[in-house]
Formats: C-alpha cells, structure tokens, sequence
C-alpha cells in the first residue's frame, strides 16, 4: 500500500488534496501537521477523512518544518491519538512518553539525513520495543549497498517495518518496499512538492511502477547508470511488462563508477534478472560478465546484462538497434554484404554509442572517421575499429555521406544546441541522431530544412529496448507500445 504525505500549509488545502486523492485511488495518507502555518486545528483535519490517516509533526532536526514549542508538538500527537486516528508518527526520543490509547497504531521512527547506522539492526531492536506496531527507519543512502542492506531489514523483521533509503541512490528501496514485506511506503502528491529526498509522486508510483502489483514473487529488471533520473527506460519497459500483464518491474539504480562490482554481487539479492547498462558503465561492466555475445567482444561495450543462476550473460542492443534504423532508412536487404562500401561516416562522440556504431559500419564496409571533444578517446577507439580520427574542430572539413551523432549534444534540456552546423549539411547526406529526448533535436530539424534522410534517436531507442526485452523476457518487445509511451513523455516535458 502506498501512504500518500501531504504538506501544505493551509487546513483547506490539506482537507482538498486529502479528498482529491482519495478520488484518484489513494487508501492512505500523511498529513504532515508541521507544515502547516499557524494554529493547527487537528480535529478540522481529521473530522471527515475520506481514507486513514497517519499524524506526523516533524521537527527541523528530524527534516521537518515544526517551529513551534515542543510542548505544543506533543500535545498535537496526543490529540490526533485521543481522537481516535489510525496512525501516529512517533520518534524514538518521545515515543515512551506518549502512551497507546485506543486504536491508533504506533510508528516509531527515527531519520538520519547523514547515512544509515552502521547498526542498522540494532537500532531496529531499540526502536521495536518502544511498543511499536510499526518500526520506520529513513536514512540516506549513500552507496547502492545500503538499499541491499535496508530491504534485507525489512524482509528478515518480525515487527512491520518501513525501511527507506534517501536520495537518488535509495531510490530503489521506495520501490521494492512492499516486495521485501513493508506494510506501506511513503510518496507525494506531485513530483515537484517531494517532502523528502528520492520520494516519488503517488502518479509515479501507481501510474510507471504500478506499486500495488509488486508482491514476494515479482521479478526485478532495472538501468544501471550515474546519473539516472534523466532515463526514461523504466517509463517504457514498465508499460511494457504491464500491457502484458507481466509480473515484473523495472527500477532506476543510480550506481557510482566505483560501486559497480559490489552492485553487480548484489543485485540477485534484490531478485535482480536483468540489466540496462548506460554511461558511465557500459565498458567496466564487462569483466564482471561470465558470457558474452560477439557484439560485445567486438565493440568492448555491454549494455544488457541477463542474470541467469550463476551467469551473467552480456549483449549489446545498442549496435544492432542502430544498424536496424539505418539499413531501413537506406532500404539496404537484410543479409547484403558490405552494403556501405565506398561511403564515409562521421561519428561524433566516442563513448558506447558511438563505439557501437562504429563498429557495425566497419563491418558494414564504411570508412569511418571518428572525432570527440576528448581527442585522446577517439584516437583509440579509431584505432582499434581501424578507423580514422581528426580533432573535433576539424570535423565540418570531413566530406561525409552519413553523419551520427553520438555525444549528448542538443540533449534536453539544451535544445538549442547542435554538435554541428546546419550549413555544412548536404541534401544526399544520412543524418542520425541517437539523442532521444527530445526526439527532434536541433540536428534533426536542421538536417530535414536541408531535405536530408533523418534518422532519431527514438528510432534507435525503441529497437534497443525492445531487443532488451527479448532478453528480459523471452518475448518480443511491444515496439509500438514503446514508441508512443516515450513520445507521450518526451512531449509532456515541454508543457
């Protein structure tokens, strides 16, 4: 179940939003009395609740917003308790001092904005026998361990317990709360009004990871990457398993450079069978395969991992998703050989994208040349595709037939911004952009004024999702599905 937290600062507004989601499918929610402004009238509050409640009034050293006495905060507790409130937030320092009475069920709580205990269990313990019906612990995470560490805690406690991890790193723990046995987890009304850090919206929740479809048995599928929360892989592939009725789920793993061989160790204990890997990943994530396709030895990048037993199988969609998208453009059959002999290639960018598709035109016969604003790096991925490189400002000298763009250039939100000038396009020029959001990027436009063949980044998106699905799955990938899900999305991020 979800526990939807609500902090505004006026009664009415709390009362309306309260009513509003209640409308919209929420079964529980926080009023977070702290944020209100003024005398806070809990009665007002609670007289004609639509759903059960939990009463929380944060204190600032807590991360809350409480600014009056704390003689004051307690009596607010006490009052939600005696007017017969489902639940009531009590940290640990106040929880012996404030009694059960009647029905309210009590959850004890403690918040570190730091890190999580070293002692993780035992501070459960301690906060378990305050006579608690529900223990909470948020911490933030520091390190992708600690979600292992915290769902571990939840699953193995006899007294319910809600364990988050906070931040962007923990943001897994949120999502995978109920699967490890957490009686509710926390979100927020909108994902701009977030009262804590990591927390999603109750629309995030209920509408992308379909919380309350998650049980024991839900196998979890996820992008590995740092940063993470600009992917919109877990919008599509989410949609994906839910349109086919598929029990699994799909979660954003923000995991450091440095912590990506723990994560690989850890990740089947978190029921983990398969993996997106993105930048900075897609080479390091190798040495910890046990198999690997000949698009991977060949590129030296992986970006799908399969966890099966005690294998951990690597492929490497990106390259065929972009081979697909330019054969197709060019209507070159499947299965010519060398159907690119006697063109040039200009790939800008020389990290897993771009040492992708640069391998799949050599093989397809193009003489590539290979520029990055890091010259050092295109200089050895040219030299093991026997390619050439030349410096970045030398790349509108280059006299190309097909044109990729492989750099985040012109990535939202920097829209305006194009690795290259419209002028030095030609009409017979092939233009493909791998930036998929937006889908027309400045490139893009610039190539279709000068009436050249487009391909986006959407094109190569959706064909390397859906061929990461057949992995996941064993199923071909919805691509139509997919298609329209990030198209929905690319363009509600410009409203």
């Amino acid at each position: 179940m979800l526990c939807v937290s609500i902090g505004r600062g006026r009664h009415r507004h709390v009362i309306a939003e309260h009513k509003h989601l209640v409308e919209q499918g929420a079964k529980l929610v926080e009023l977070r009395l702290d944020y209100i402004k003024g005398e806070v009238n809990v009665k007002r509050l609670i007289a004609e609740r639509p759903c059960p409640v939990v009463i929380t009034c944060r204190r600032q050293r807590d991360g809350g917003r409480w600014e009056g006495s704390e003689e004051q905060r307690l009596l607010l507790l006490r009052t939600a308790i005696a007017e017969g409130v489902e639940y009531v937030d009590l940290e640990e320092d106040i929880a012996a001092s404030i009694p059960r009475f009647g029905k309210t069920k009590r959850i004890v709580s403690l918040h570190d904005f730091r890190k999580l205990p070293d002692d993780l269990e035992a501070v459960h313990r301690r906060l378990a026998s305050l006579d608690a019906d529900i223990v909470k612990i948020a911490a933030m995470a520091n390190q992708p361990h600690d979600n292992v560490r915290m769902l571990n805690l939840i699953r193995n406690s006899k007294v319910p317990t809600i364990g988050i991890c906070m931040g962007d790193i923990g943001l897994p723990t949120r999502i995978l709360a109920g699967k490890f046995g957490a009686p509710f987890t926390y979100c927020t009304f909108h994902h701009e009004r977030a009262l804590a850090p990591g927390q999603l919206s109750f629309q995030q929740m209920t509408e992308i990871y379909h919380y309350d479809s998650i049980r024991p048995d839900t196998e979890v599928y996820g992008v590995v990457a740092d940063p993470v929360g600009h992917s919109l892989s877990p919008l599509i592939h989410n949609a994906a398993f839910h349109h086919l009725s598929m029990n699994k789920v799909y979660v954003p793993f923000r995991v450091p450079r440095e912590d990506l061989d723990q994560f690989i160790e850890d990740a089947p204990k978190l029921d983990v069978k398969g993996l997106s890997v993105t930048i900075p990943h897609k080479e390091a994530v190798i040495s910890k395969l046990t198999e690997a396709d000949g698009a991977v030895r060949g590129i030296g990048a992986c970006n799908t991992v399969v966890f099966q037993g005690e294998k951990r199988l690597g492929y490497n969609t990106d390259y065929r998703a972009a081979m697909i998208s330019l054969e197709e453009a060019l209507h070159i059959q499947p299965g010519t050989e060398q159907p690119l002999k006697g063109k040039t290639a200009l790939v800008l960018g020389a990290g897993g994208v771009g040492m992708a598709i640069t391998y799949g035109l050599v093989r397809r016969g193009a003489h590539v040349v290979l520029t990055d604003i890091v010259a050092r790096q295109a200089q050895a991925v040219a030299q093991r595709f026997n390619a050439r490189a030349v410096d970045w400002a030398a790349r509108h000298h280059v006299k190309a037939d097909l044109l990729f763009n492989c750099t985040p250039v012109g990535m939202h939100p920097n829209v305006d911004e194009t690795p290259y000038d419209k002028h030095y396009l030609r009409p017979s020029m092939v233009v493909f952009d791998a930036v998929y959001n937006p889908e027309n990027t400045l490139l893009i436009k610039d190539a279709r004024s000068r009436n050249c063949t487009v391909i986006t980044g959407v094109d190569m998106f959706v064909r390397q999702a859906a061929l990461q699905f057949k992995y996941f799955t064993g199923q071909d990938g919805p691509a139509e599905l997919m298609r329209e899900t990030i198209k929905r999305a690319t363009a509600a991020a410009k409203l």
